[in-house]
């Protein structure tokens, strides 16, 4: 994708772990730099560990604006990443995810674990309630996010997702692909904007 971009800021959402193989750290600074590469903010979890701290640190590196929204209670044990261009220390989980939601244009989920999956399925709720209209992006790198996607396609199968919001989830393996697609977003009707025939 080059040229200018009407997205500029995304909220990363990745795990604070580094897992054995090390491509997934390698991936999380690569993706760091890409976005700073192409003016794009980083809005994350405001730590220094695992694929959090690696994208951060490519960002900046890289002289991209990256902005850590931390709960007090992680601020602590050297944890919390006093690098970043800003650092909001913020009551709890829940101001944390607002405050993403707040500052970013979209979210972009990489490898991680369950904290990475509150905030992936809290973004693709609100999106669903009518909360935001931000394009709301996984990245599927090595695969990793295969069976969440078939999980994903079940719940649309079985009726628990409705066809109106299918596409919440933009996914792509690439992250060229990807961004382009997350540009391309074309918000969907939300819940509250349906009629009761459609829920």
């Amino acid at each position: 994708m080059t040229g200018r971009t009407s997205i500029k800021r995304l909220a990363v959402y990745c795990g604070s772990a580094s897992p054995a193989d090390t491509r997934y750290v390698t991936l999380a600074r690569q993706i760091g730099a890409e976005l700073a590469r192409r003016g794009i903010g980083v809005v994350y979890g405001g730590g220094k560990l695992g694929l959090m701290g690696a994208v951060a640190y490519g960002a900046l590196d890289a002289g991209g604006e990256v902005i850590g929204v931390i709960p007090e209670a992680l601020v602590g044990g050297e944890v919390a990443n006093h690098d970043c261009t800003e650092l909001h220390v913020v009551p709890g989980m829940h101001e944390r995810k607002k405050a993403f939601t707040d500052l970013s244009d979209g979210f972009l989920t990489i490898p991680g674990g369950v904290g990475t999956m509150d905030e992936l399925w809290e973004a693709v709720s609100w999106a669903q309630l009518g909360y935001h209209a931000k394009p709301v992006g996984l990245l599927n790198a090595y695969g990793f996010y295969d069976h969440l996607l078939a999980f994903n396609r079940h719940m649309i199968e079985v009726g628990f997702i409705r066809e109106a919001h299918a596409g919440i989830i933009i996914a792509e393996p690439d992250l060229d692909i990807l961004l382009a697609r997350m540009e391309a977003h074309v918000p969907h009707r939300p819940i509250f904007a349906m009629k009761a025939e459609d829920l």
